[in-house]
């Protein structure tokens, strides 16, 4: 509930700011005179802004086991599946946060997942590729990772973060849409909005959409870092480098082979499509836990 309530209160912030600070420059002024309804235009960005992140994250949970098939283990029958379960029901007790379910699902990738709206409701999902290629230590490593985004309150962090940069690329695109529209094609705006306008409008968007992934992407990625720390807290140093260093290697050799490359990998890149990985490159996350 805590972080339900940051969340609002960080959107009217951000809002309150956007506000304060066009006002200052003027902004609002030349849009009223260009008949545009600036109160109305904030508001309406930040429910266009937010709609999309609030919906994904209060239905995370459902579409990651639709989307993967995750199957959720209510009564373990295998030895396997006590573990999970046993280890999972540990790392929570230790991190304060309640039991997520458990899932498996089938895919030869080494891979595992977290998500939910809250960190008392979440959901911890493991590949059969990572259970059938890593060690009890390794795969308790990456459970414990997986736990810690829960305990950090990963999903409804970036849930606001996309909220906030959705609502100032909407809020920009419209202005920008605008000022094409009124002042360079001095359209009067007695038949409403030209195309101008339009395609203006959807331009920006394009282009501020680019440099808001950037911004989102980079906060992903500092939020790996945390929960490779916080595994390593709740399952060990050595565990958690092994299973990064198993993760490494694992990707290597997919790596050699294109056709079995996925575009879900996380080994490591460079250049400027670095900007745009939601994870670090492995060798960072290695490192950084060895010198932590």
């Amino acid at each position: 509930m805590k972080r339900i309530f940051l969340f609002i209160l960080t959107n009217i912030a951000v809002l309150f700011v956007i506000n304060i600070t066009l006002r200052l420059l003027g902004v609002d002024r030349w849009v009223g005179q260009n008949g545009i309804n600036f109160g109305a235009l904030l508001v309406l960005s930040a429910v266009i802004g937010f709609a999309g992140s609030i919906v994904s994250l209060f239905m995370s949970k459902w579409m990651a086991k639709q989307s993967v098939g995750a199957q959720v283990i209510t009564d373990p029958f295998d030895p396997t599946e006590r573990w999970l379960v046993e280890t999972v029901r540990r790392q929570a007790q230790a991190a304060g946060i309640g039991m997520p379910e458990v899932a498996i699902y089938d895919a030869p990738d080494v891979n595992a997942f977290a998500t939910g709206w809250n960190r008392n409701d979440a959901l911890v999902a493991v590949s059969t590729g990572l259970l059938n290629s890593m060690s009890k230590d390794e795969a308790e490593a990456v459970l414990a990772h997986e736990v810690s985004h829960v305990a950090n309150g990963d999903m409804v962090t970036l849930a606001l973060i996309q909220g906030v940069v959705n609502t100032f690329v909407v809020f920009f695109s419209k202005l920008f849409g605008y000022f094409v529209d009124r002042v360079l094609l001095k359209n009067d705006g007695r038949e409403g909005p030209g195309i101008g306008a339009f395609v203006a409008e959807i331009v920006a968007q394009l282009v501020l959409g680019v440099l808001a992934s950037i911004i989102v992407m980079w906060f992903s990625r500092q939020r790996e870092f945390r929960a490779d720390a916080g595994g390593a807290s709740l399952a060990g140093r050595q565990k958690m480098i092994a299973a990064l260093e198993r993760l490494k290697a694992n990707h290597e050799q997919a790596a050699a082979m294109p056709q079995n490359m996925s575009a879900m990998a996380i080994s490591s890149g460079g250049g400027f499509s670095k900007l745009f990985m939601t994870h670090p490159p492995l060798e960072e996350r290695i490192e950084a836990l060895k010198r932590g």
